[in-house]
């Protein structure tokens, strides 16, 4: 019987918790060649695992019951290409990727249909000759049919292109810079909207000593005339973080973040940020700072009254119907130590440098579309790792119509209890146990998880270079 039951841990299993959560576990998959792997989706009733071998290319694909079903290799151009980013539909999945053909840097595209077969080919861009290879960043639109491809060349001249997937054709190409401007100093963020417009965001004196003069600047661009640049000053107040989303319902933009008063290492309060770069109405943006009783609550025992918030990260926005929005942050920190095998006190070359990980409290603020605080929530959660990047901490948001549902690791450790918090339009929230991952062999890493449903999501599961696909199904 024990031979049995450790010969089911190996191959795909399915159970039900007490709250009628279903778990599907694959087989192992070694990943010991591969550079990257990235759950693409549920496509044709399967799901597509993208594998990258830096030479080699496959798609496996897991069926119902999580067992591999078949696997297929993706023949991209024999002169060492470099894959950019995959973007899944529900019917199809795009490749992307760039490779140098006599001297010329190229970017391709090939659409592949639910059974990794291709279906079209096209050459996006050939760029010409660059003395240097260019680090392209891929930023997605909301409906997943626009694509904005960029690189910077001499930390000052953008060049952008916008491409349309299901046609595979190129939109438009820019290129641009600005007065006194460093991108890895002022660049924040770039967009693509569902039409194809880009936006980049930038901020300008950011600094203790230059406050009064602090502002983003957003830079639009959509392919038709000039582009329009729009500064947004900040009130004399500076930036501690901040996430920008372009609101395709609303066709503006929307920004929520946390600023600081003379010291940018501290967060006094929250900003809410709305912008239409095409209209002639000033941007709205509404400063409120933390109340006491919300810093007590969130910080414990390290409250001090009125020093505000260290320590967190502005991970993601949730767009409201309304035009407002959800601000979703997280209390993060890493500390870096030297340890040694021996005692001495002089140089010791067995020391090495280890990096302690903590993830904890998850806060969220709902904001009217006046800048008005609609209600916080305050998550607790203590994740504490070392040496491993987070990669097993941190949270899954899971979104549905009605509610959102956070899921995280308790602990990380191998033998762990998985949790979530769920939480509705008005902020009331529940905490609920979902699973043990005690004898399932099961290290999950939710934020590289992938929602494929209303009602389902697969989570990758990495273990001594071993690969698990984890189906959890409400």
């Amino acid at each position: 019987m024990k031979k049995i039951m450790l010969l089911l841990s190996f191959i795909a299993c399915a159970f039900s918790t007490m709250m009628s959560q279903v778990l599907t576990v694959s087989e192992e998959i070694p990943l010991s060649s591969d550079v990257s792997y990235e759950v693409i989706g549920e496509l044709g009733k399967q799901i597509l695992l993208f594998r990258n071998r830096k030479t080699e290319f496959e798609v496996q694909a897991f069926n119902a019951q999580m067992k591999q079903s078949w696997s297929k290799e993706l023949t991209l151009d024999r002169r060492l290409p470099t894959v950019l980013g995959i973007v899944p539909t529900q019917e199809d999945f795009t490749l992307l990727y760039s490779y140098r053909q006599k001297g010329n840097t190229l970017i391709k595209a090939h659409r592949y249909d639910p059974a990794a077969n291709l279906v079209d080919s096209s050459m996006l861009i050939n760029l010409g000759y660059l003395f240097f290879t260019p680090r392209f960043e891929l930023i997605r639109s909301e409906d997943r049919s626009k694509l904005l491809v960029f690189y910077v060349e001499n930390q000052d001249i953008v060049h952008a292109y916008s491409f349309d997937l299901p046609t595979q054709s190129l939109l438009w190409e820019h290129k641009f810079t600005l007065d006194d401007f460093l991108y890895s100093r002022d660049f924040i963020q770039a967009l693509v909207d569902n039409r194809g417009q880009a936006n980049f965001i930038f901020q300008k004196d950011n600094f203790r000593s230059r406050r009064k003069e602090h502002y983003y600047q957003v830079y639009t661009y959509n392919g038709a005339g000039e582009p329009i640049t729009t500064n947004i000053p900040m009130d004399e107040y500076l930036s501690y973080d901040v996430f920008f989303e372009a609101d395709n319902l609303n066709n503006q933009i929307i920004a929520a973040g946390l600023y600081a008063d003379n010291n940018t290492e501290r967060a006094m309060g929250f900003f809410y940020l709305r912008v239409n770069p095409k209209s002639a109405n000033q941007p709205l943006i509404k400063f409120t700072p933390f109340s006491e009783d919300f810093l007590q609550n969130l910080l414990g025992r390290d409250y001090r009254e009125s020093k505000g918030l260290n320590e967190a990260s502005v991970r993601e926005i949730v767009l409201r119907r309304d035009g407002g929005a959800l601000l979703i942050a997280e209390r993060n920190k890493q500390l870096q130590r030297r340890t040694s095998t021996t005692s001495r006190v002089y140089y010791d070359p067995s020391e090495r440098n280890l990096v302690d990980f903590y993830y904890e409290e998850v806060f969220v603020l709902s904001i009217h579309p006046d800048g008005q605080l609609h209600w916080e929530t305050i998550l607790h959660k203590k994740q504490y790792s070392q040496d491993d990047n987070g990669m097993f901490s941190s949270y899954f948001l899971f979104e549905t119509p009605g509610r959102l549902r956070f899921l995280f690791n308790d602990e990380i450790r191998y033998e762990n209890t998985v949790s979530e918090y769920v939480i509705n339009g008005l902020g009331e929230y529940d905490r609920n146990s979902l699973f043990s991952t005690t004898k399932l062999d099961l290290r999950l890493r939710f934020r590289a998880a992938t929602q494929i449903s209303p009602t389902e999501l697969v989570i990758p599961s990495e273990r001594r270079n071993r690969l698990k696909l984890v189906r959890l199904t409400y």
